[in-house]
């Protein structure tokens, strides 16, 4: 069977989101997980989920920004039947393209 694509994330026992690996942070350094708290959850308004962690969906779009040594690092993404999509305001070199998620391999957590 292939490997999931995104991480359930628990806490206190109760589904509360999930992760995917990022390859256009990953390999800025700025961090290769992205994190999608559910609607459910404390966060608001959080994210929609489709419910397949081998082809996610997460609605609306991932806005991830990060300061490193001065210089802002922006990654904006949808993730759609287990791509993503970075969008045009990405500072990556992933910036505009559409890629399949990688797979997490099953000994890796979030």
């Amino acid at each position: 069977m292939a490997a999931p694509r995104a991480q359930p994330i628990h806490q206190d026992g109760q589904l509360i989101g999930h992760a995917i690996r990022c390859p256009a942070c990953e390999a800025e350094n700025t961090g290769s997980l992205h994190v999608f708290c559910l609607k459910t959850t404390w966060s608001s308004p959080g994210w929609s989920f489709n419910g397949d962690v081998y082809k996610p969906t997460f609605i609306p779009s991932m806005m991830a920004r990060c300061r490193l040594k001065g210089v802002e690092h922006v990654c904006h993404s949808f993730v759609t039947d287990g791509r993503i999509q970075y969008l045009g305001d990405c500072t990556h070199a992933l910036k505009g393209q559409t890629i399949d998620l990688p797979p997490f391999d099953d000994k890796e957590e979030p």
